[in-house]
């Protein structure tokens, strides 16, 4: 099963903003009137009629008699049919965007415009080699030129993204996010319609590779979260909530440096400590409870993301990756804390940990800050040792 189900009410589970959720793909609705505006529309066609011959004098209208009104309805034209005429031959159904999509993204190019470096990114990016490819563009390796350092370079067709006020948002969060535990951002260009943002290249690759190809120690699954809590205490503390914490949004350099990226799904809030959201965003095996039941929710969401990725890191895969998005989202809300397969092999430190983050009741979660805290964190190893797993995975992606 694919493990990049995300949803959003842009993302598919696969995103899900499960809202997916997932997020953005609706065509664009019917240019036609509805039901409820016909009536206006029908009075748009009542024409005044003058006749092209009138008497040099009028006799005055009898006010006992009855008068007959100069004005005609003219019977309007049919509406464009929604039938094919036959079915010899295929009809391509009609679509328009609305006018209030178009103006919309105009606006968000505009916004883009004003973002992005005006320069042209052909000539200060070369050898570019594409290592993964998505719906809407690419994603490539470059050097720069003049520093010769290698990059990481996202290329997206607008024309093709559903959400673009979402890579704005992403951009944003990026270029201000520096922080050792966050992937960083280089620059970005729009360069023929096409979107280009430049990134720190992570050549370890993404958590997910590790840990579907490896087993890992505790202190190996320690070392990984605390970095992770890190980078998402940053977040928290600056108001942003990741909202897509998992495996897949975890990179690692060769050296096993741990950074969080994919910040399309992020919530910005003017007020950590009382902002709250309802939108249902991120993929939905990673969800916590409350995300799934449409309840208020804060940066704790990420604190259990966070703890169904160190479930990943022991046995490879998130609870429920068996069953399709929508059964994984009832389970979630109905089961609360997941369990895995025999808990007493696992210390009980780090079985504490695993409570502690997956706690049902979002109160009582711990926010990031309290869970730096957590003496689980004391067996980190150091980040190093990562490298042999990390080495392991890219052996095994070439077979």
């Amino acid at each position: 099963m694919s493990r990049s189900n995300t949803t959003g009410a842009r993302r598919s589970p696969g995103p899900q903003n499960p809202s997916q959720q997932q997020q953005g793909f609706q065509p664009s609705g019917s240019h036609y009137p509805s039901s409820q505006q016909g009536a206006s529309v029908k009075d748009n066609y009542q024409l005044n009629v003058v006749p092209s011959k009138l008497p040099s004098k009028q006799p005055s209208p009898d006010p006992h008699k009855p008068q007959r009104s100069n004005t005609q309805t003219a019977k309007p034209s049919p509406p464009p049919s929604n039938i094919a005429p036959s079915s010899g031959q295929a009809t391509p159904r009609r679509r328009e965007k609305k006018e209030k999509d178009k103006v919309k993204e105009e606006d968000i190019v505009k916004r883009l415009q004003q973002i992005c470096t005006d320069a042209d990114p052909t000539k200060l990016y070369r050898n570019l080699i594409r290592i993964g490819q998505g719906a809407s563009g690419g994603v490539y390796t470059a050097y720069q030129v003049g520093t010769n350092i290698c990059v990481a370079i996202k290329q997206m067709d607008l024309e093709k993204q559903p959400k673009k006020d979402l890579i704005i948002n992403e951009i944003l969060v990026m270029r201000s996010s520096r922080h050792p535990n966050i992937v960083n951002y280089i620059d970005s260009f729009l360069h023929r319609n096409e979107l280009w943002v430049v990134m720190e290249y992570m050549e370890g690759g993404s958590l997910t590779d590790v840990v579907t190809a490896n087993l890992m120690t505790e202190g190996q699954i320690a070392a990984v979260s605390q970095e992770t809590c890190r980078g998402l205490e940053h977040l928290h503390r600056h108001g942003v909530i990741h909202r897509d914490i998992k495996s897949d949004n975890v990179l690692l350099s060769l050296t096993g440096d741990v950074k969080l990226t994919d910040f399309g799904f992020c919530a910005q809030i003017s007020d950590p400590a009382h902002a709250k959201r309802t939108t249902m965003v991120g993929t939905p095996y990673w969800m916590a409870p409350e995300v799934v039941t449409r309840k208020e929710y804060g940066p704790k969401v990420d604190i259990w993301s966070l703890g169904i990725m160190a479930i990943e890191m022991v046995e490879g895969e998130p609870p429920y990756l068996n069953q399709n998005p929508l059964k994984a989202l009832y389970l979630i809300a109905t089961n609360g804390t997941p369990t895995i397969a025999n808990p007493e092999l696992l210390s009980e430190v780090f079985r504490d940990y695993l409570a502690k983050t997956l706690e049902v009741n979002a109160e009582l979660r711990p926010d990031a800050a309290e869970l730096s805290k957590h003496p689980f964190f004391k067996l980190a190893e150091p980040l190093i040792t990562l490298k042999p797993l990390i080495k392991a995975a890219r052996e095994m992606a070439k077979k």
